[in-house]
């Protein structure tokens, strides 16, 4: 975004031209990947087992920006992340619908053989 004038009102095709830079033409696709991804999440499951999922993506950005790209990230945005983390952690006890997936108990082959 650097390497593009700046959008203002008065030059609105600015932001068409942004729009269709590759980098953020790809960021929007990946935008819309993500909610499609989360729409359908949400129909499968509660709230409670698809918002810690999506919140877990707040620690990793911040880790990747300090350490992969060297950003520097404030006291105040870890603030941030610890107190989004603390709501998620709240959110994740509330009541749910979804049932657990009940682990199969798996036959030992002596009684698949008898079984036939």
């Amino acid at each position: 975004m650097t390497h593009l004038p700046a959008i203002t009102i008065t030059h609105p095709m600015s932001l068409i031209a942004a729009v269709f830079t590759p980098w953020i033409g790809a960021g929007i696709a990946l935008l819309i990947g993500f909610f499609a991804s989360y729409l359908t999440a949400l129909s499968w499951a509660d709230l409670t087992f698809v918002l810690p999922a999506t919140a877990l993506g707040n620690v990793i950005v911040a880790l990747l920006s300090k350490f992969w790209l060297h950003e520097t990230v404030s006291l105040e945005r870890w603030a941030g992340i610890v107190l989004i983390t603390l709501g998620v952690g709240f959110v994740a006890q509330g009541p749910s619908r979804t049932e657990h997936a009940a682990p199969e108990l798996e036959r030992p082959p002596e009684a698949e053989v008898a079984a036939r």
